[in-house]
């Protein structure tokens, strides 16, 4: 497909079949904050509501607003939510919950860190439509927390029992990537370069192995491996999306040797996670080959094929690799016919390995208004810059 018809395809689909689906479906107006629960045609399931799902959608309707067009109403859902989340989201010591009830009760403690992480994103996002001082305050503090924290995450609330298997987890070191660019207008310039700086060593050099070209999920805290389900787990998606988070960094510090390093564990993990009997790239994976103790390791989810996109599109953007050309167009033909819902608006989340719809819904427990508007966006705006 020609690269002007293309980026228009991510942007037509962005603006109108996916953004309207959450505008028209999701905002609960008698209570404030967002529906996520929503089924195929957009009917409401649950009225649960998942701390880290309502800040993904302020800020994605943050970023709308500032980067795609100044619409009042995506800046009123946007606002709307904050409050809704700075009312009900966090306890006295801006530790934010994991869920509410519909009318905002905490459901589940402060367990984790994610629900922070994404709250200061959206508080930050929405600080640059607004200029409102209380939402800067409402990051930069959340992203402290977060920094404390870093060293034991889950806090009172980690079951495993100390000492006798001291793995650490890649996500958060990942998200760090991001989200330390994300808050870079707020932070103390030390702040942002220390945390970037530790994130990409944590990333690109303990996580990476340079022997198998894979990313662990979870390490010892000398950085080798262990030998158990939870040492040898490979998360095919959570690698790739982190590298799209890398050379956003590299650019940031002309660091081409950065940038071809992750474009190399891009194609590296694709290889070794794309299905090659159904296509479509697997959920998880046990790297010695064993049975992964996850049963639903050979799904293919919709966010592992949208953020393995962005990967490959910023990588050829920024390389010129035909590799990631080629894979750009084998994974866009997967996720556009088996995720994209030819009927209705917004993408369908969860696939057997054969490529067959799992579950129908459009929204859940872990699913919201992010990957899949996110990833439009991101790829159109990075086919309009190849296209120039």
């Amino acid at each position: 497909m020609e690269r002007t018809i293309l980026s228009e395809k991510y942007k037509n689909e962005l603006l109108q079949r996916v953004i309207p689906f959450w505008e028209n479906y999701s905002i609960d107006k008698k209570y404030g904050g967002y529906f996520t629960c929503l089924d195929r045609e957009g009917k409401v399931f649950d009225t649960d509501k998942f701390v880290w799902l309502q800040a993904r959608q302020v800020w994605m309707f943050s970023k709308l607003y500032n980067e795609v067009e100044q619409k009042e109403s995506w800046l009123k859902i946007a606002t709307d939510g904050a409050d809704f989340l700075d009312k009900f989201g966090h306890d006295d010591h801006l530790n934010w919950y994991f869920s509410l009830t519909r009318e905002g009760k905490p459901l589940v403690q402060p367990y984790n860190i994610f629900s922070d992480c994404f709250a200061a994103m959206a508080f930050g996002q929405l600080y640059k439509a607004t200029g409102n001082q209380e939402y800067a305050n409402k990051a930069t503090s959340t992203f402290e927390n977060i920094i404390a924290r870093s060293e034991n995450p889950k806090g009172q609330y980690n079951k495993l029992y100390p000492g006798t298997r001291p793995l650490k987890g890649f996500s958060l070191p990942m998200i760090l990537c991001n989200l330390s660019l994300e808050l870079e207008h707020l932070l103390e310039p030390d702040l942002v370069e220390n945390t970037i700086n530790s994130c990409i060593h944590e990333v690109m050099e303990v996580f990476y192995q340079a022997d198998s070209g894979l990313i662990f999920e979870n390490v010892q805290p000398d950085g080798s491996i262990q030998d158990s389900f939870e040492g040898r787990l490979l998360n095919p998606g959570h690698a790739i999306e982190a590298m799209w988070f890398i050379m956003d960094l590299a650019v940031r510090k002309n660091d081409r040797e950065m940038i071809d390093k992750a474009v190399g564990i891009v194609l590296r993990t694709l290889e070794y996670g794309w299905d090659t009997k159904y296509g479509g790239i697997f959920y998880f994976l046990d790297s010695k080959g064993f049975p992964p103790q996850q049963l639903e390791w050979d799904q293919k989810l919709w966010w592992v094929h949208i953020e393995t996109l962005i990967s490959l599109i910023k990588g050829y953007s920024l390389t010129g690799n035909q590799q990631c050309l080629h894979w750009f167009e084998k994974v866009h033909d997967y996720t556009w016919s088996h995720f994209a819902d030819p009927d209705y608006s917004e993408w369908f989340g969860y696939l057997n390995r054969q490529g067959e719809v799992l579950l129908p819904l459009k929204g859940g427990k872990w699913k919201g208004c992010f990957h899949v508007p996110r990833g439009l966006f991101q790829v159109w705006k990075t086919l309009e810059e190849i296209n120039g």
